[in-house]
């Protein structure tokens, strides 16, 4: 630390380091561990100042997981662009690849269901719930309804004469 900058924090206070900045425009700034002309050990600080800055526009992912372990203390050293363009990548590729599976995944289960070796599931219609008031009535209508242990089954309707 230079006499400069010591004179400088014992008049002024305390001094923000700007660290670095994240591709979202995120700033980060260190306050170092320093003394007050009082004596007073202050601790080291470690902030963001989100480039949204009111509260209400934050999201999940605003702050990069990185930058984040930074600011916890979780990592000494604050993250590098390359690291971070590194692993934004990598969870690119961690996506496409589930993509990937998922739609492999879909395609078996249709063959499957096509050659007879699983069978399709049973779709089902629930009518009603019931915590509703109609809830357990029985209602006529020409669809056949099934419930969890149910079965309705259809009936004729006459039609409205005109």
């Amino acid at each position: 630390m230079s006499r400069i900058t010591a004179a400088i924090r014992r008049t002024f206070g305390l001094v923000r380091e700007h660290v670095g900045t994240d591709h979202l425009g995120n700033r980060y700034t260190l306050i170092p561990e320093q003394k007050t002309w009082t004596g007073r050990v202050v601790r080291a600080k470690r902030m963001v100042e989100a480039a949204n800055a009111t509260e209400y526009e934050y999201t999940e992912g605003s702050i990069p997981i990185e930058w984040d372990a930074w600011l916890r203390g979780r990592r000494k050293e604050p993250p590098s662009i390359e690291e971070l363009q590194k692993n934004v990548s990598y969870r690119e590729q961690i996506k496409l690849k589930a993509k990937e599976v998922e739609e492999k995944d879909l395609a078996l289960q249709a063959n499957e269901y096509q050659e007879g070796l699983v069978a399709t599931p049973v779709k089902t219609l629930a009518k009603g719930h019931a915590a509703t008031t109609s809830f357990g009535k029985e209602e006529m209508s020409e669809e056949p309804t099934s419930t969890a242990n149910t079965f309705q089954p259809g009936s004729w309707m006459p039609t409205a004469k005109k």
